[in-house]
This record gives structure tokens, C-alpha cells and sequence, in this order.
């Protein structure tokens, strides 16, 4: 079975919420919304790897990154695990540089079942202020 890797940026805007974006139509867990990031590559820290996705997705820099944690779920065709950090400070202005539709969304008002499982507790943390 399929290993992914993935690098997961909670954007996180003290007076706006936190930034989304939603899957393409044609891609795995389509029209789901989603934290922006992106598989790492070969050699490529999480770290590393979500500076790289969040400018290629949302024309951000980031400024600061902690680390949040991890999630592993396992679905019928691949196993992911996914590497979250909080971004709270960064450059520009982030935007969905894909086209894809995105929103700010304030934490009491994210809903676990628009979200990929993987990503539901995760979630669940920020719903209830654990993150």
C-alpha cells in the first residue's frame, strides 16, 4: 500500500480564523475542505516541505511555523500521514493560487465531516480550543 507524507499549514489569523481551501473535483476525497500542504518530497523535512506547498498554493511565506502534532490514517488504496503545524505569522496575503474555492473560517465554526477523516480530530482541537 501507498505511503503518503504530507506537511499540513493551520493558517491561523487571530481576528479572521483559520484559512481553507477546498479539493479539486477530481482528486481523492473530492470537494472536501482541507488545511492547505502538500506531499513532501524526496529528502524534504515536513518543515521544508510545507514553506514549499504554502507558497505554491496559497502565495504565502511563512514567517513561523510550530508544530502540531500528527495524524496516520489508513484508507482503501493509501495510508497518510499527515504533519500539522500552526503558521501564525507569515508574508502576503494567502489566496487560492490553484483556482481552488478557499475561505477563512473561525474555529468554533469548522465542522469535522467537511474535512477528509484524516483530518477530523485534528478538527476537533481546534473546535474545542485544545490547539
Amino acid at each position: 500500500m501507498k505511503h503518503l507524507q504530507v506537511a499540513v499549514g493551520i493558517i491561523r489569523d487571530p481576528v479572521r480564523g483559520i484559512f481553507l481551501a477546498q479539493r479539486s473535483s477530481t482528486s481523492h476525497m473530492a470537494n472536501k475542505w482541507e488545511f492547505p500542504g502538500g506531499k513532501l518530497e524526496q529528502g524534504e523535512t515536513a518543515e521544508q516541505a510545507l514553506r514549499r506547498e504554502l507558497m505554491e498554493e496559497t502565495g504565502i511565506e511563512v514567517v513561523s511555523a510550530q508544530p502540531a502534532g500528527s495524524a496516520d490514517h489508513t484508507y482503501d488504496d493509501v495510508r497518510v500521514t499527515l504533519y500539522f503545524f500552526i503558521v501564525d505569522q507569515w508574508q502576503g496575503e494567502p489566496w487560492g493560487k490553484e483556482g481552488q474555492p478557499q475561505r477563512w473560517v473561525q474555529p468554533q465554526d469548522l465542522c469535522a465531516e467537511e474535512f477528509p477523516p484524516a483530518n477530523h480530530r485534528l478538527v476537533e482541537k481546534l473546535v474545542t480550543g485544545q490547539l
